[in-house]
């Protein structure tokens, strides 16, 4: 077996030929095809068509556009995608990457703007606040491509991955702003990966809060997908924050922890906990969706767009739309949002969440808000297709269709016994009240439904309109709790089943499609999701270990447990890897060794007072021998966490909080007082709290230090600062820059870097990246003459490896 027990879980399944067919020949060989033959003038590239018949036919008809808009309409869906980011609004460098923008690129990039038939490169976008949103006139590819925006592109780049700016569709950033976060808020973004929209959130709870102070609120960023939910976590480690948890559920079986007098008595714990339920101020319901919205950003959905599409999301997004409003608070405010056009996944959703909510829940008008973003009201009357016909009303549905037209796809909602019912009572001399949800139609055509929901409260973002990808809003407000509904799950629908790739033709019915959502109510538990509960005492059975499987986040988030098959390994001593509640997921342990935060403390001057410790730090390995990495978590982190344990550890946790501390593995970082440095990015957090291993340093030698990744003591040019450096312990140091030798005021501004203090040499415990973008950054608030002086000879040296083999 070797290491063939070591591979990804995307390794093979994801090759869509066999082994042999996809090494076999150069990838840019066009004289042969998959099966060897030779192919005689076959072009190496054909342009991605960009029509579909069917796409134009259905959305004619359901009337989206006026007939006089659809040419321009069709025209710019055709056209590549503007590139669009956002600068975060906490970064430190904030100001200083929007004067870039405004006093450089703007201008030096105008030429290319004129070439284009624009008549500017990149402007801010002028509906979101202070100038923190900019559209290019280039779609992604060309920044790419093009010798003339190589600079702008290097920029992006560089300033995305350190995080100062995040690369975001325009029509992406929008839902946040809709939903009124506050710093105190507990948020729940539902489907969050990639993550642009939860590190958005972030940014909205951190910078309402008072400087210097860690904000009362929280995000959950949840999503499904295994694979990407590390991609999710990866984005939001760029915000640096301790108030996130990353969980890796379904939606629509989100759990809501609630913690009720039985369990708090067997378990011994108090009832009255900081919190006793899961519950939120604020959700974030953006659904997956056919994604014809996002057509200029991703051309082949041309080739693949049906109806049938959307017909077999409708359900999946009722029901995780219904979720989102039981995990809310009473007089919380939850978005639902798609990147599709679609009436069916948008104002049909829409229109069922209030049918199935009554008077609980409120359908919010927002056309005050953001005045500057052109968008559209939401339709009243649709229509629905399936198999190339076309259905106004459900009773016209065929018998045997109606495993894939549901009711609730309709503008009334009513079914075809409502209907009857309500007919006979009118013939029989009842109330011959008209049926509101009727237009009049001619006898023997077809009845056309209008909803009488206030639907035009939605929104919807047509891409002519500002040049943007499609989007469809609506922000729901939870007045009352939710009825409850006596029917329960009788299976839960599986969203991967669900995939955007279902045939138009589908009839088939699947069990989401009859589900029943029970309101306010914790979700039946499947049999695919029991867990498998961990006993630090009893060892565990090894048939229960899967394979390994672990992803490219250094370790820290999700991982499958290795292959321990005992009747093949019955002679190996190696240790089976310990998991948590949830199988192959690590656990989250609350660190109580005093004597390591102890020394933690003392080695870096922490006081407690000040910046507690105790209580807030977690590790991913119940063996503290052996933690390498120590995360800090918020107060109101700490505080669901603690739910969790109470209710059973219900939460599947793929990351949390911020990487505070770091085990040193180098030959000198075991055996010095204290072996955990801390990280960069749980520098800016405890900064403020260090009073021991802190360095000031003038900007000559901190440039060096940016620059040469080590510098020996002698070689400082200030030589008190080498002689400070020398008095240092060794281990772990912080470098401050400042104008003079005195402790300056730490605040948001203060620019800093982890420093490892070796025998002979002080190294610099930075990504290049981030050594690269602070150069950049110093460069322009120093004068041209310092800057030169500076030698860049050495500026290929090693990372903070190579630093620390050095130092």
């Amino acid at each position: 077996m070797g290491r063939g027990r070591h591979r990804g879980r995307s390794q093979r399944k994801h090759f869509k030929e066999s082994r042999e067919n996809v090494w076999k020949r150069p990838r840019t060989d066009p004289t042969v095809d998959a099966s060897d033959n030779a192919v005689a003038d076959k072009p190496s590239w054909e342009p991605i068509l960009t029509d579909n018949p069917n796409f134009e036919e259905y959305y004619k008809e359901q009337g989206i556009v006026r007939a006089e808009e659809w040419d321009v309409f069709m025209e710019i869906l055709r056209k590549p995608l503007p590139a669009a980011f956002r600068v975060n609004s906490n970064s430190q460098f904030c100001d200083d990457i929007i004067s870039i923008l405004e006093n450089d690129f703007v201008k030096s990039l105008q030429a290319e703007a004129i070439e284009g038939g624009e008549l500017e490169a990149i402007k801010p976008l002028p509906w979101y606040p202070k100038n923190l949103a900019w559209h290019s006139n280039f779609s992604r590819k060309q920044i790419r491509k093009h010798k003339t925006l190589e600079r702008f592109h290097e920029f992006l780049k560089l300033e995305n991955e350190v995080g100062n700016i995040t690369r975001q569709e325009a029509v992406s950033m929008v839902p946040p702003l809709f939903l009124d976060v506050h710093p105190d808020h507990f948020v729940l973004d539902m489907c969050a990966a990639p993550g642009s929209k939860t590190f958005q959130l972030l940014e909205i709870i951190h910078g309402a809060s008072e400087p210097g102070t860690l904000p009362n609120g929280m995000v959950v960023a949840n999503d499904v997908d295994f694979q990407r939910s590390n991609l999710l976590i990866h984005q939001t480690k760029r915000m640096c924050t301790s108030n996130l948890i990353v969980t890796n559920h379904e939606g629509q079986q989100f759990p809501g922890c609630r913690l009720n007098k039985f369990r708090a008595s067997e378990k011994g714990l108090s009832e009255d906990m900081p919190i006793n339920q899961l519950s939120f101020d604020r959700v974030l319901c953006d659904v997956p969706c056919s994604g014809d919205g996002t057509l200029r950003k991703a051309p082949d959905i041309w080739r693949k767009w049906n109806s049938g599409m959307g017909n077999g999301l409708h359900s999946l997004q009722v029901i995780l739309a219904m979720r989102g409003l039981s995990l809310l608070k009473v007089g919380g405010k939850m978005i639902y949002s798609t990147c599709s056009m679609n009436p069916v996944e948008d104002e049909a959703v829409v229109a069922e969440i209030l049918r199935r909510c009554g008077d609980s829940v409120e359908l919010v008008d927002v056309s005050d808000k953001l005045p500057e973003l052109i968008r559209r009201p939401g339709l009243k009357t649709w229509k629905v297709r399936d198999k190339g016909a076309w259905f106004t009303s459900y009773k016209d549905v065929p018998q045997n269709r109606r495993g894939g037209v549901l009711v609730s796809m309709f503008p009334s909602g009513k079914n075809l016994k409502e209907t009857s019912e309500t007919t006979e009572e009118n013939e029989n001399g009842g109330c011959k009240e008209t049926d509101k949800f009727l237009v009049d139609a001619i006898p023997d055509e077809p009845v056309v439904e209008v909803s009488d929901l206030p639907l035009e409260r939605c929104m919807r973002i047509i891409p002519h309109d500002q040049n943007t990808g499609a989007f469809f809003i609506a922000v729901l407000r939870k007045v009352s709790p939710l009825p409850v509904f006596l029917t329960e799950f009788q299976e839960k629908p599986n969203p991967r089943k669900h995939s955007s790739n279902k045939p138009a033709d589908s009839t088939e019915k699947s069990p989401a499609e009859e589900a029943v959502v029970t309101a306010d109510a914790e979700p039946v538990e499947s049999p695919v999701e029991k867990v498998i509960e961990a006993d630090a005492d009893i060892e565990k059975d090894v048939s229960l270990v899967e394979p390994e499987k672990e992803k490219n986040t250094e370790g820290e988030t999700i991982k499958e447990e290795k292959e321990a098959n005992s009747s093949s390994h019955a002679g190996d001593k190696r240790k089976v890897p310990m998991q948590g509640k949830w199988k192959g997921f690590d656990p989250v342990v609350f660190l109580k060794d005093e004597t390591l935060i102890d020394s933690i403390k003392e080695f870096y001057g922490i006081r407690d007072e000040s910046f507690p410790l105790y209580g807030h730090l977690v590790t991913r390995n119940t063996d503290t021998s052996s933690v390498k990495r120590i995360y800090y978590v918020s107060k109101s982190v700490k505080e669901v966490l603690q739910l969790n344990f109470a209710v059973g550890q219900q939460l599947k946790i793929a990351s949390v909080g911020l990487k505070m501390f770091e085990r040193q593995t180098a030959k000198e970082g075991g055996s010095k007082p204290c072996s955990f440095r801390i990280s960069s990015e749980g520098l800016p957090v405890i900064l403020p709290y260090i009073t021991k291993q802190v360095l000031y340093s003038p900007m000559a030698d901190f440039k060096h230090l940016l620059e040469y990744k080590s510098i020996k003591f002698p070689d400082f040019v200030n030589k008190q600062l080498g002689q400070k450096a020398i008095d240092l312990v060794l281990g772990c140091c912080v470098v401050i820059l400042s104008d003079g030798e005195e402790p300056v005021k730490v605040d948001a501004s203060t620019i800093a870097i982890s420093c490892w203090r070796g025998k002979n040499s002080l190294g610099v415990m930075v990504t290049s990246a981030d050594c690269q973008e602070l150069l950049e950054r110093l460069a322009e608030r120093t004068p041209k003459t310092e800057v030169g002086s500076v030698n860049g000879s050495n500026g290929d040296s090693g990372g903070p490896a190579e630093a620390m083999e050095t130092a």
